[in-house]
């Protein structure tokens, strides 16, 4: 939990750091690239939560390794910030699960973000294929099932 927590703390100064630079104030998925932090500290607290099913935890743990692995399918090594648009997305797909799977409130219970936490999911979810292209978006969506 902690090696989770220490790369919430991390990738949160980061992102906030490139918000507030001029390449991140002129990029179209700033709004986005923002609520990375914030989605990823929720599938931390929800995996921990005992409510939750061991399906959906597995799902979860499953999100949360790759937000934490140097390899993905847009490497934030290369793309910087932007590479985290495609965790982004499989966050929201997995926590929408979490959402037909259980009651709403269990998301709202462990959101840290600003705003409506349901909302901002279906929004990435409305973008996801804009964000990182219908093509690799499909795939996702077929291999998270």
């Amino acid at each position: 939990m902690e090696k989770e927590m220490d790369f919430y703390r991390k990738l949160r100064i980061k992102i906030v750091e490139w918000i507030n630079s001029e390449t991140g104030q002129k990029n179209k998925w700033a709004d986005y690239i923002l609520l990375v932090p914030d989605f990823f500290y929720l599938l931390v607290k929800l995996a921990m939560d005992s409510e939750v099913s061991m399906n959906d935890k597995a799902k979860l743990g499953l999100a949360i390794a790759y937000f934490i692995s140097p390899i993905d399918l847009m490497p934030e090594a290369f793309l910087g910030p932007i590479g985290y648009l495609d965790d982004l997305a499989i966050s929201a797909y997995v926590l929408n699960g979490i959402i037909n799977n259980n009651s709403p409130e269990i998301i709202e219970k462990h959101w840290a973000g600003d705003g409506d936490a349901l909302q901002k999911i279906r929004n990435v979810l409305a973008k996801a294929d804009d964000m990182i292209g219908s093509g690799l978006w499909q795939k996702i969506k077929n291999t998270v099932k």
